[in-house]
């Protein structure tokens, strides 16, 4: 079953999507895939005194464009996100609508690690989507990471506590 639709968000390449639905898949069960809509750079969300974009303005946008018949949404942005009580966000989820946002922006570095970052955060979202909360263990892939050094820390996988409150939330 399509649980998860991978939405491209501006200057995102659509084969990069298609690389983050291994890493959901394994990690989370949920099964995703690269939804054909695209959305271009959000401007309708761009804030002139920040220099960023409000998530929340970008997620209302993508719950238009979701598939008939996938109950979750994530879309990805190159672009520097923001929620009004933060400098900044790596990505933001929304439980209730099913629609969640992340960022590569922020997460860039060299070689292999801003492919890792990107996965664990991914995940991150999308753990969010199908019901897990944010986690005290700084490896877990759903720890809340506010900082880059946060980020690097996670993960690819859930810990003890995260595995087994999504076992739960499976058979629900």
């Amino acid at each position: 079953m399509r649980e998860l639709q991978l939405v491209v968000v501006g200057d995102v390449q659509a084969a990069f999507l298609r690389e983050l639905e291994q890493p959901i898949s394994q990690v989370l069960g949920v099964a995703s895939y690269l939804g054909k809509a695209l959305m271009p750079t959000p401007g309708f969300a761009f804030n002139k005194d920040r220099h960023q974009f409000h998530t929340t303005a970008i997620m209302r946008r993508l719950l238009t464009i979701k598939d008939t018949g996938t109950p979750l949404i994530l879309g990805v942005a190159d672009v520097d996100l923001f929620v009004p009580d933060s400098p900044f966000v790596y990505g933001e989820a929304d439980r209730e609508s099913h629609v969640a946002l992340m960022s590569l922006h922020r997460l860039k570095a060299d070689g292999e690690t801003w492919k890792r970052r990107t996965f664990v955060e991914a995940v991150h979202q999308a753990g969010h989507l199908i019901g897990l909360s944010y986690c005290e263990d700084a490896r877990c892939a759903m720890f809340l990471a506010t900082t880059i050094t946060d980020a690097e820390r996670r993960q690819l996988q859930l810990c003890n506590n995260c595995r087994n409150e999504l076992v739960k939330l499976r058979r629900v």
